[in-house]
């Protein structure tokens, strides 16, 4: 969450002189740019997936919730935005329980509906406080949402680097196809620098979160996207003077609240299950 809070600061400065879809594909370029060597020295077995379509669909999803959250910074200040996407996880609790079938008890669905009325706080929908592209953060969580439950789908039967390669190959594919249509040349050695980064911070985000889905359930590691939050407002304050106003935090505590108690009844079931003893 510190790298992708980076990566989000990143694509946010360079919103002022660049389209989203050339932001996108210079973000994709980093993890694109790893993976190409990979093939080079293990060859395209790293390809042989057991769910090709689950594969390809995830870099889909990729390619549309980050150009829906980049036009959304565009208008929206980084920590508000960041506020708004809290509701990822519990899109991520919601389908755990409906796809992958975890057990979500009365307690966590709890936490959810509470998540979502702190959501609701922050985005105040209809009142005119925040602008209306706050909106397509939501549409953009919903689904990463679905990304890291696909992740977690895929972890059951292919490896980790056959996801990250599928991610990345599908995925800029997809976003070279209007990239022709929106192109600027850098004009500066600060835009590569500033560029060149961002794709290396969302690389390493995007594998770790991988690594993350396949160690523990999707509705365990969902809370820890809110940690999210510290390092976008510290990301917002020191780089564009911009800091969330006092319901925007009030319904961030509501969501982190939510989001810790969500953990801890994880974990707690996961301490609780019985284990198997038979040899």
């Amino acid at each position: 969450m510190f790298v992708f809070a980076a990566g989000d600061a990143l694509a946010k400065l360079l919103t002022d002189s660049f389209h989203p879809v050339q932001i996108i594909w210079f973000r994709q370029s980093g993890l694109l740019f790893g993976v190409l060597i990979i093939l080079c020295f293990r060859g395209l077995s790293v390809l042989k997936s057991e769910q090709p379509a689950l594969q390809m669909s995830r870099g889909v999803l990729v390619v549309f919730s980050s150009l829906l959250f980049v036009y959304a910074v565009r208008h929206v200040p980084l920590a508000d935005a960041v506020a708004a996407s809290f509701v990822a996880p519990f899109f991520v609790t919601i389908m755990g329980a409906a796809i992958l079938k975890e057990k979500v008890g009365i307690r966590r669905w709890s936490a959810v509906v509470i998540g979502f009325i702190g959501a609701l706080i922050i985005v105040r929908p209809g009142m005119g406080v925040i602008h209306p592209a706050v909106l397509l953060v939501v549409l953009a969580a919903a689904l990463f949402a679905t990304r890291q439950v696909i992740g977690r789908l895929l972890a059951d039967t292919d490896k980790t680097i056959t996801t990250i390669a599928y991610t990345a190959l599908v995925a800029s594919l997809l976003i070279s196809l209007p990239l022709p249509f929106v192109w600027q040349m850098p004009a500066s050695l600060n835009a590569w620098v500033l560029l060149a980064s961002m794709a290396i911070v969302a690389a390493v985000g995007e594998i770790l979160v991988i690594r993350a889905l396949e160690i523990a359930e999707a509705a365990v590691v969902a809370p820890i996207h809110y940690t999210i939050i510290v390092w976008a407002t510290i990301y917002g304050f020191f780089l564009f003077n911009q800091l969330p106003d006092y319901w925007t935090l009030v319904g961030t505590a509501i969501i982190v609240f939510a989001g810790v108690y969500t953990l801890k009844r994880g974990r707690l079931r996961k301490q609780t299950q019985p284990t198997n003893t038979d040899t």
